[in-house]
């Protein structure tokens, strides 16, 4: 399961994918649209889209002769598991460093 979580996190850390993916948070789009909002080509969309796929963060319905892309809702799940594993241990922490007695200087 540490690899699957590793390739999502892997994907988001190259900065034009992030834009693709925040692009997405918007609603569903196709290649030309996501392309239309970016400084980069539809060829370089395509790429880049393609390792969100891969790391099921997004997906893509055919409509007509195009494909339009939308966040996938079980990979947001599994990146969000993930990182409230971390938040649960903080708060898990402060709860505890909060019910211990502070020591008070005499």
């Amino acid at each position: 399961m540490a690899t699957y979580q590793g390739r999502m996190l892997d994907a988001l850390g190259d900065a034009t994918r992030r834009s693709v993916f925040e692009l997405l948070a918007a609603g569903p789009r196709s290649v030309a649209e996501i392309a239309a909002d970016l400084p980069v080509s539809r060829p370089a969309v395509s790429q880049h889209l393609k390792v969100l796929k891969e790391a099921r963060l997004v997906s893509s319905t055919p409509v007509g002769t195009r494909r339009v892309y939308a966040l996938d809702p079980q990979g947001l799940a599994a990146v969000r598991g993930y990182f409230d594993q971390f938040w649960n241990h903080a708060l898990a922490a402060f709860a505890q460093a909060v019910e211990q007695p502070s020591e008070e200087a005499p």
